[in-house]
């Protein structure tokens, strides 16, 4: 897994989800939030978080602090994803397909958050199974991680970068 730093990056936030959830007890109901966060420089690093709180806004803050602490780096080949991938968490699953420029995010809401912080433009996104936004957001990271760069694979298995697309 590609880990990567926060500091000196310039980070944009999106809220993903928010959540209400209450305790009842002898006073009455107590409601707390859970909120789902999804972090990004729009150039290949992207991370996601969880926060809990009994504000919404503290609950958010603390979301942005956890998605810091998991950034990963994403390749990005002229705007979208290098290959076709699968990715599974729970009973989220999502298929991730490279689309021609233009094509725009084609993505249900939990996965295009994550893919527009990472700041892929064109890309065809399938969701299937849960659509439990924290499952979502987890298999979208699961695509992303085990995306390869044609780079990589090239040097490798020792080759020109020309001979991965041509086979």
């Amino acid at each position: 897994m590609k880990r990567v730093k926060s500091s000196d990056l310039e980070l944009t936030e999106k809220v993903v989800h928010i959540n209400r959830v209450a305790k009842v007890t002898k006073g009455g109901r107590t409601f707390s939030f859970t909120a789902i966060v999804v972090v990004g420089n729009g150039n290949g690093i992207v991370g996601h978080g969880l926060g809990k709180a009994s504000e919404v806004q503290d609950a958010v803050s603390k979301g942005i602090e956890d998605a810091k602490k998991n950034l990963i780096k994403v390749p990005v080949i002229n705007g979208t994803v290098p290959h076709e991938q699968i990715g599974k968490f729970g009973g989220g699953h999502v298929f991730l397909k490279p689309a021609a420029h233009g094509t725009g995010v084609i993505a249900g809401g939990a996965m295009r958050a994550v893919l527009e912080s990472a700041g892929v433009h064109d890309v065809l996104a399938k969701s299937k199974g849960s659509s439990n936004p924290h499952n979502v957001v987890k298999a979208t990271f699961d695509a992303l991680i085990n995306m390869r760069d044609p780079f990589a694979i090239a040097q490798q298995r020792g080759i020109n970068l020309k001979k991965v697309f041509n086979g």
